[in-house]
């Protein structure tokens, strides 16, 4: 029988969102200044913390004392100056400590020289910052002698000290984009994923000889070389090992158990190759250990290889040689191609029971939301759900593709499409790779950990907030999202870790909307009523992220939830049920279910969508009321529609009522018109991990 650690949970009481940015220091002087200067965890069958899977009855013992009672907030995706590509895009001084200090509540002055401070800090962060070329620009800066011992780092010193920072100072300074954009690309990754051919990472990204990435690039790699173009640093052993032992260090160093929780992690980037192959396949790698575990190892790099296999492999010999634990987490399958979620290996070759259960065991998580983009579902793949066309991130994608092959793309790119096949896979399998909860985060290169929209900092330090950012069409594609919240016992790496490895955990858009889901056999009214929900829902189920096992003969699932409004946010619209399930004809099947709503709206009886809740938004002042929907939303729902020999999943999304996007923030801040073909408004959600029916 599979085990499962059992988790913990916090009633939050600390919320975010910047406050209004304050003009402090001319933009080249703040440039140049910040340039140089009773039970803690039980093991229990995955599943069955309440459930008699022989008996078919819930088991009453629950899980006592050891259930989560409170709900914590964090950012699970984030860069810093450490990052090349962030550095490069302008973040070259606010550092890992500049992040955590800001993740707690302490403002910290932003690129343009304004002020950014979290209203609710944060109650833990992972920094992820990109174990490719991780520390470079922060060691030219400090005048690593390991750096300057390198040509190339010693030419960049040089142009870091004399010119760049001058060239980068007057850009910023100016209302032309174009400058902005033309030192961006002098420094960072051009548009499409390619770097610029005079760019520091094309020259510094090159693998060793013999490696997977160099087979793959060998044409470029070659040329580069003929050119006289080596780097020495970026692959040394001794160099990679001495910034992530000062990352371990930052960590350790801001972890405050109780109080703030910091875990050690990276980015595993592989760069794609050109192809299709690895087309940001990107995962996050969290560990739960402080670093005298983490720092034994060095990070496993996509410039190492770009397979998630080796990376999957790297996490089992880090768990077998220190006793420690580690996850990764999959991020912007919505840009991948269909490759995330795809049903071959990284060969191409189909995906056997071994693949699916190992991308399970060490992928429980994945990130549904973030800055590039909604990664819930799409409309080719959910054409009946009119909440599925949001905040969709387009561009370079499907060129040539016919309908058919566009709507089996996205199958591999979002999450609903990626659950339908993990239910298929389990049928043909018996394992199910796609047996992941949901997490929220941001992925700015910033140090900035905002979600909020009416503060939104951008992804890069080039798309901070200006009066010419709201009219450029790529910044304006990014989302002001997200974030993940965690039910656990307490605030600790140990309890996190559990909680986020049991998938107890949930993402929202950005508002810290407090979300229960259960499910059962035996639920009925009267316990949605309770001040509580932990009571009647560990005693008589399992929460999100759970399974429920088949039933005596004619019951049907019930399913426990309630959702309240961010306190300093929007009311909620509705809430609803996502279910998917593969029949026994071998055919995949989805369908929402509105299950409460708010302004006592009828809710038609085949559960199926109800009138609009309406629109307070002013578009002249970027403001709302909360003259509509409800601050609290309880229910006890049953599926109408349950069949106990098919395998389902069942998952939640609350909505708020409509908002003001921040491309509708920055036009009124700075007197310019919306762009056109973006959305004003915005229905900021949450996504609960789902909760699987295995007959």
């Amino acid at each position: 029988m599979q085990l499962r650690r059992l988790k913990p949970k916090f009633s939050s009481g600390l919320y975010d969102s910047l406050c209004p940015s304050l003009s402090l220091l001319a933009t080249s002087i703040c440039i140049v200044a910040s340039l140089f200067a009773k039970q803690a965890y039980a093991e229990r069958a995955v599943g069955e913390p309440a459930y008699n899977s022989a008996k078919s009855e819930f088991d009453s013992q629950s899980y006592g004392s050891a259930a989560p009672t409170r709900l914590l907030w964090g950012e699970m995706h984030l860069h810093t100056s450490m990052s090349s590509d962030a550095a490069g895009s302008g973040n070259l001084f606010l550092q890992p400590a500049d992040a955590y200090r800001f993740a707690k509540g302490d403002p910290v002055m932003t690129l343009s020289g304004e002020i950014a401070q979290l209203k609710r800090p944060l109650d833990f962060m992972v920094i992820t910052d990109h174990a490719n070329s991780l520390g470079v620009i922060d060691r030219i800066r400090q005048k690593d002698p390991m750096i300057l011992a390198t040509e190339i780092g010693e030419r960049w010193a040089r142009r870091i000290d004399a010119g760049d920072a001058d060239q980068l100072g007057s850009y910023l300074q100016s209302d032309d984009p174009e400058k902005l954009k033309a030192f961006a690309r002098s420094v960072v990754w051009a548009d499409e994923g390619n770097t610029s051919p005079n760019s520091f990472f094309w020259e510094s990204w090159q693998p060793e000889p013999g490696s997977k990435v160099y087979e793959a690039e060998k044409e470029r790699f070659d040329t580069l070389r003929a050119r006289g173009r080596e780097t020495g640093f970026v692959t040394d052993e001794d160099f990679r090992r001495s910034v992530w032992q000062e990352v371990c260090e930052n960590a350790d160093r801001h972890n405050s158990p109780g109080h703030f929780t910091a875990f050690i992690g990276y980015e595993w980037t592989p760069r794609g190759a050109g192809t299709r192959r690895a087309r940001n396949l990107h995962r996050n790698v969290i560990f739960k250990d402080s670093g005298e575990k983490a720092c034994q190892i060095r990070p496993f790099a996509g410039m190492d290889s770009e397979n998630v296999e080796d990376l999957w492999a790297f996490l089992a010999r880090y768990e077998a040689t220190t006793n420690g634990e580690v996850m990764a987490i999959g991020h912007n399958g919505n840009l991948s191609r269909g490759r995330m979620f795809s049903l071959t290996d990284f060969n191409y070759e189909a995906i056997t029971a071994d693949y699916a259960q190992r991308r399970a065991k060490w992928e429980p998580l994945y990130e549904i939301t973030q800055y590039k983009g909604d990664s819930e579902t799409h409309p080719a793949i959910s054409p009946n759900d009119e909440f599925a066309d949001f905040e969709r991130w387009t561009r370079g994608h499907n060129v040539g593709l016919s309908q058919e092959e566009f709507e089996e793309e996205k199958r591999g790119e979002y999450v609903r499409g990626a659950l339908l096949r993990g239910l298929e896979q389990q049928a043909k399998l018996g394992v199910n790779p796609f047996n992941f909860g949901f997490v929220g985060a941001t992925d700015s290169h910033t140090s900035i950990a905002a979600a909020a929209e009416d503060q939104f900092w951008g992804k890069h330090a080039i798309h901070e907030p200006s009066p010419f950012r709201v009219t450029e069409i790529n910044a304006a594609k990014f989302a002001a999202s997200g974030r993940t919240a965690v039910w656990a016992r307490s605030n600790t790496r140990d309890a996190i870790f559990h909680a986020l490895d049991n998938k107890e955990t949930y993402a929202t858009t950005g508002p810290r909307i407090s979300l229960r889901f259960f499910g059962g056999w035996a639920f009925d009214q009267s316990d949605a009523d309770l001040p509580d929900l932990s009571v009647p829902g560990y005693a008589k189920g399992v929460p999100m992220g759970g399974q429920i096992f088949r039933p005596d003969e004619g019951r049907v699932p019930s399913f426990l939830v309630r959702a309240l409004k961010d306190p300093l946010g929007a009311n909620l619209d509705r809430v609803q049920v996502v279910k998917g399930w593969y029949s026994s004809d071998g055919e995949q099947h989805e369908r929402v279910y509105d299950v409460v709503v708010s302004d006592d709206r009828e809710i038609p009886g085949d559960g199926a969508s109800v009138t609009p809740v309406g629109n307070t938004v002013n578009l002249s002042d970027a403001s709302y009321t909360n003259t509509i929907g409800d601050p609290e939303l309880s229910v006890v729902w049953r599926d109408p529609d349950f069949d106990p020999d098919e395998l389902a999943f069942y998952y939640v999304r609350v909505l708020e009522i409509p908002t003001p996007r921040w491309t509708l923030y920055d036009a009124v801040k700075y007197g310019f018109p919306a762009p056109e073909g973006f959305p004003k408004t915005i229905q900021e959600r949450a996504y609960s991990s789902p909760i699987w029916y295995q007959p």
